[in-house]
């Protein structure tokens, strides 16, 4: 199996891949503010690839429930300089966290390989345009409706069945716009329009989304329902987080979003040794 992203090719199996998560915002839910100056998140981004991470995901826009928007302008004057800079230094592949098309187009532009889409569920196909026109992947990922409603109370008859469907239905639309299979990665978008119940679900039935014949991306790092399973609560998140990426490199998962980069390289390669030795 085959990723594209512009210059970057991935061919699977192949060692799962992680990707650092930079936040250039006030407001994120873990770390908002620690990396909101430029040559900070530069530096974060530098350290990070340091303890192993293979693709950096940069945003500059918080997507945690009932976060406030921020205007096209101000998610530039945020993330461009960090891509610039970090797309100088490192040859690895740059993802940009947004759901803008105007930010998607700039990012790549500055040096961004992968749109990181969590309003894939949209309607209108900007941004569809922007990955076709540039060869850049394209993470599809699943959410129940916004960031700032997402959680108000959302409701499946069978979530597993219709984040399947929903994958489906998006992949043909991408084709419609141009974009190839092997620039899209699947993302069933835990924390995004779902309960405690729904992400537990999910993660069990990862291997159901394997038949789908692309990349798999889990993110579960620091989210709030570690805290609602656990009785944990932050900066204690990170073993609940790392016993999700095991199970999910068992269930063939093949990229890890995470905050906590040095601690999930180790965790996935252990877990990618055990499985190495099964007959």
């Amino acid at each position: 199996m085959l990723l594209r992203a512009r210059q970057f090719e991935f061919v699977f199996p192949r060692p799962a891949l992680i990707a650092g998560i930079v936040n250039v915002t006030p407001d994120s839910f873990s770390d908002g503010g620690k990396f909101f100056d430029a040559q900070a998140a530069v530096e974060h981004g530098l350290k990070l690839a340091a303890e192993g991470a293979d693709i950096l995901d940069i945003g500059g826009e918080s997507t945690r429930p009932r976060a406030t928007p921020v205007s096209e302008a101000e998610e530039l004057r945020r993330v461009i300089p960090v891509i610039e800079q970090l797309a100088s230094r490192l040859k690895l592949p740059i993802s940009i966290d947004t759901m803008k098309p105007a930010v998607a187009r700039a990012a790549i532009a500055a040096g961004a390989s992968i749109v990181n889409d969590v309003a894939a569920n949209r309607e209108d196909d900007a941004m569809w345009r922007v990955v076709a026109e540039t060869g850049a992947g394209y993470v599809l990922m699943h959410m129940q409706g916004t960031p700032p409603t997402m959680q108000a109370n959302p409701v499946y008859q069978d979530v597993v069945r219709e984040v399947r469907d929903f994958f489906s239905e998006r992949m043909q639309r991408l084709a419609n716009c141009g974009i190839a299979r092997e620039q899209v990665i699947l993302d069933v978008g835990i924390g995004f329009g779902k309960t405690l119940e729904h992400n537990l679900l999910l993660i069990g039935a990862l291997r159901s989304f394997t038949t789908l014949m692309r990349p798999l991306l889990l993110g579960v790092s620091r989210k709030s329902f570690l805290v609602k399973a656990t009785g944990v609560e932050a900066p204690g998140r990170l073993p609940a987080a790392l016993a999700c990426t095991a199970l999910a490199i068992e269930a063939g998962v093949q990229l890890v979003r995470t905050h906590d980069v040095a601690e999930t390289v180790q965790a996935v390669r252990m877990a990618e040794s055990v499985l190495a030795q099964r007959k």
